[in-house]
């Protein structure tokens, strides 16, 4: 479900490289003490209403964000972009991020976008990024167990936070919370009780969205508070 840009989203222009460009929104409130350069899903763009509710909780906990679109989703296709041209997204985004914030950088996504963030990293530190924060890491396909997904985390260096959904069926609870604890103390997970991938609950578990998103985002923002003491 996409959402219209809230009036304090200022819109950006990521440029990747001389042919391409993607749009962007910027959310920088007052007193800003970081920004997530947050990228979308495969199957929905950055105006997606839970990206633009992370974008609004995040604000009021003092954290800026980028988001913008991959060249796929600023095409209109549905098909993602190959990890190649993702990876430069990613780049060219966090590079933004920061000519446009001058604040320390942390960056992720919302499943694909996340993991496509993480393979950009691995490959090469992303240009001051302290941290990774993943809302939904799509460990492996739906139902489908296995871990081959992960195998580049092991290449990161610095801190990353898994926040999952234990009814998240592109991640299977244990075998999510095994791979982080193979990473070393420097990688987290918070648990959502109940929540799948898109982090929804079912009525009957007795939970509410607005409780569940703000347990996500407290988390986030206690994250957040740990990175930046850590660099000092």
């Amino acid at each position: 479900m996409k959402t219209q840009p809230s009036s304090q989203d200022q819109s950006l222009r990521v440029t990747i490289d001389a042919a391409s460009s993607v749009s962007a929104l910027l959310r920088m409130p007052k007193l800003a003490r970081a920004c997530y350069v947050f990228a979308h899903g495969a199957g929905a763009g950055m105006t997606h209403a839970f990206m633009q509710e992370v974008a609004d909780g995040l604000a009021e906990r003092h954290i800026a964000t980028l988001r913008y679109q991959f060249p796929y989703a600023e095409r209109g296709s549905k098909r993602p972009d190959t990890p190649t041209v993702a990876h430069a997204a990613v780049r060219a985004a966090c590079t933004a991020a920061l000519e446009a914030t001058g604040l320390p950088l942390l960056a992720g996504g919302k499943s694909f976008g996340g993991r496509m963030t993480s393979q950009a990293q691995a490959i090469e530190p992303l240009p001051e990024v302290l941290g990774l924060a993943f809302l939904g890491f799509p460990l492996h396909p739906p139902e489908k167990p296995s871990t081959e997904r992960a195998d580049h985390l092991s290449d990161i260096r610095i801190p990353m936070l898994f926040i999952q959904g234990t009814r998240d069926k592109l991640a299977e609870h244990d075998l999510m919370s095994r791979m982080v604890t193979s990473l070393g103390q420097a990688s987290s997970l918070l648990t959502i009780q109940h929540a799948d991938h898109g982090f929804d609950v079912l009525v009957r578990s007795g939970r509410k969205h607005v409780e569940v998103m703000a347990e996500l985002l407290d988390g986030f923002a206690g994250w957040t508070s740990d990175v930046l003491q850590a660099r000092h």
